[in-house]
C-alpha cells in the first residue's frame, strides 16, 4: 500500500486558496452553462523563472472552473504572449460575455498590457481558443484624450441594454494629488466591444491606486477599485467613513459618463494584512453564482508552505453580502475555510485529473490546451484530493485515461487499506483508456484521494460506471 505523503502547500480542510499548487492573482469570473469560470494573473510563470514576483516575466493568464465552489478544475494557461505577440506582459484580466448575432456566446477578455495599456482577446467558449482581433492594444498610454499615466487593470461589464463599459487607470495625473489622482477612467465600448465609443471620463475615486473592476447590478453601475497606501490626510465629509489603507472600495451611478454622478459608497474588503495574512496589494471581483454573491480576491497564504517569500499570490473566494435593492456591500472577510460546497461531485461524469481541492507533488502537462491538459506525478507518492464525491452502489467499474508506468490508487476519505476502492495499473507511453472492476463498492458521499506510486504517471480523466 502507498503511504500518503502530506507535503502539500494547502491544508486538506481549507477551501482557500482555490488552487493548492498554482500561484495566481487578480481574479475575474463569469458563468457559462451552469459552470463558474475564474481567470487570473499567472504568478506561477514568474515563480518558475524568478525568486521575486516583479511581474515582468508574466505573459499568460490562468483559468479555473467549478460547479460546487470547493473542487476546482484547472484549465491551464492562456498564452497571451503567443496569441498577442505585441504585448509586454499580461496581468489583471476582466471578462464579460454576450450573445451575438451569430447566436453564439462571445467572451471578451481584457487584460493589462504591463502598466501601459489594455489589450483584449476573444473566444466563443470560456476555454478558448482565444484570438487577438485588434492585433494591437485597445488602449495605450499615448491614446489621444486619455490623460492617465498608467492605463492598466481593466474592469468590464455589460448592462441590460447590451452596452459594454470599461474602467481602468493608474498613476497620478500632473497637477493632481494622491487623494484625487485623476487617473481612473471609464469609457463606453463600441458595439463590437473592441472599440471606444465615448470620451474618456474621469472617475473621482478617493485615493485611487489600481485594480478597477465593474459590475452592473439591478440597473446600477458599480465600480470597484483598490485605494492606495497613503495616509488619509485629506478626506471629504461626503465620502463618509475613511477607507483603510490599500483596501477595496466602490462607487455607483446610473449614468456612467457623467463624472459628477458617481457616488462613493465606502470600502468593503480590507487589505489581507488586516485579516491575518501577509500585507500585499489587493484586487477583487464579485460574481453572483446560483443565487449567491461571492468575492474573489488574492492573498499570499501559499508561498510560505512553498518555501518562498517572493510575493507570489494565490486566488481565493468567500461569500459576500450585497443588497441589490440599495446597492450596498457589507464588509467581507477573507478566510482559509472558504465557502461551503453547493453541490456534490458526480463521478459518473467525466472528471478531469486537474479537478481537486489540493494536492502534493503534482505538476501539469499540455497546460496550453484545456482539452488535453493532465496532471503529472512529480515524485513517487504524489496525490490529489477531492471533496464531496457522491457515489452510487450501482457503480461497478472505474475508467481512467492515463499514461506512464505504475499504479494509481483510489481511496475514499483516507489512504488506509480498508478505504481502497480501486487500484489500476498503467503501462503506456501515450494516453490510453483503462477500465477495471471496483475492488469495493462505495455508496454515499465521500472525499477521495488519488495516489500515484511512481513519478511521471499522468492522469487526464476518470469516471465511474
Amino acid at each position: 500500500m502507498m503511504e500518503l505523503k502530506l507535503n502539500n502547500w494547502k491544508d486538506l480542510d481549507f477551501g482557500n486558496p482555490i488552487s493548492g499548487n498554482i500561484f495566481c492573482a487578480d481574479p475575474t469570473a463569469t458563468e457559462f452553462e451552469g459552470r463558474l469560470y475564474v481567470y487570473g494573473t499567472n504568478d506561477h510563470e514568474q515563480y518558475l523563472n524568478a525568486e521575486k514576483n516583479t511581474y515582468e516575466k508574466i505573459k499568460s493568464l490562468v483559468c479555473f472552473s467549478t460547479e460546487d465552489m470547493v473542487n476546482w478544475t484547472y484549465h491551464g494557461q492562456i498564452n497571451t504572449g503567443k496569441i498577442a505577440p505585441w504585448i509586454h506582459n499580461s496581468w489583471a484580466p476582466s471578462i464579460c460575455k454576450r450573445i451575438e448575432e451569430d447566436g453564439l456566446t462571445h467572451f471578451y477578455l481584457y487584460f493589462s498590457n504591463s502598466g501601459c495599456g489594455v489589450g483584449v482577446i476573444t473566444a466563443t467558449n470560456p476555454l478558448g481558443p482565444w484570438s487577438d482581433p485588434l492585433k494591437k492594444p485597445l488602449i495605450n498610454y499615448d491614446t489621444p484624450g486619455l490623460n492617465s499615466p498608467a492605463p492598466f487593470d481593466p474592469g468590464v461589464c455589460i448592462d441590460d441594454n447590451g452596452v459594454g463599459w470599461l474602467a481602468f487607470g493608474g498613476g497620478v495625473v500632473e497637477g493632481h494629488t494622491k487623494d484625487l489622482p485623476g487617473c481612473s477612467k471609464i469609457i463606453k465600448l463600441g458595439k463590437d466591444m473592441l472599440s471606444i465609443d465615448s470620451d474618456f471620463v474621469n472617475l473621482e475615486a478617493p485615493y485611487f491606486f489600481e485594480a478597477s473592476e465593474m459590475n452592473f447590478i439591478n440597473g446600477t453601475y458599480v465600480y470597484t477599485f483598490n485605494n492606495c497606501w497613503e495616509e488619509r490626510s485629506k478626506w471629504q465629509e461626503k465620502w463618509g467613513e475613511k477607507s483603510s489603507i490599500c483596501s477595496m472600495a466602490y462607487m455607483t451611478t446610473k449614468t456612467p459618463l457623467d463624472s459628477k454622478s458617481w457616488i462613493y459608497k465606502g470600502h468593503y474588503f480590507k487589505n489581507p494584512g488586516e485579516m491575518g495574512y501577509e500585507y500585499s496589494n489587493n484586487h477583487t471581483h464579485y460574481e453572483k453564482y446560483k443565487g449567491q454573491w461571492y468575492i474573489f480576491y488574492h492573498t499570499m497564504n501559499l508561498q510560505k508552505n512553498a518555501g518562498s517569500s517572493g510575493g507570489f499570490r494565490s486566488m481565493a473566494v468567500d461569500k459576500i453580502e450585497i443588497d441589490e435593492n440599495n446597492i450596498s456591500i457589507k464588509m467581507a472577510q477573507a478566510t482559509d475555510k472558504g465557502p461551503d460546497s453547493i453541490a456534490n461531485l458526480n463521478p459518473q461524469n467525466s472528471i478531469s485529473g486537474t479537478c481537486m481541492v489540493t494536492c502534493s507533488e503534482i505538476i501539469y502537462e499540455n497546460e496550453e490546451n484545456p482539452l488535453e491538459i493532465s496532471i503529472k506525478a512529480k515524485e513517487d507518492g504524489a496525490w490529489t484530493y477531492l471533496k464531496n464525491v457522491e457515489f452510487s452502489a450501482a457503480e461497478t467499474t472505474l475508467e481512467i485515461e492515463a499514461k506512464g508506468k505504475g499504479s494509481v490508487y483510489f481511496y475514499t476519505d483516507n489512504s488506509t487499506k480498508e478505504n481502497l476502492f480501486a487500484k489500476i495499473e498503467i503501462n503506456s507511453t501515450e494516453f490510453s483508456k483503462t477500465k477495471i472492476c471496483l475492488q469495493n463498492k462505495v455508496d454515499g458521499i465521500h472525499n477521495v484521494f488519488i495516489v500515484f506510486d511512481t513519478k511521471d504517471c499522468c492522469l487526464k480523466k476518470w469516471t465511474l460506471k
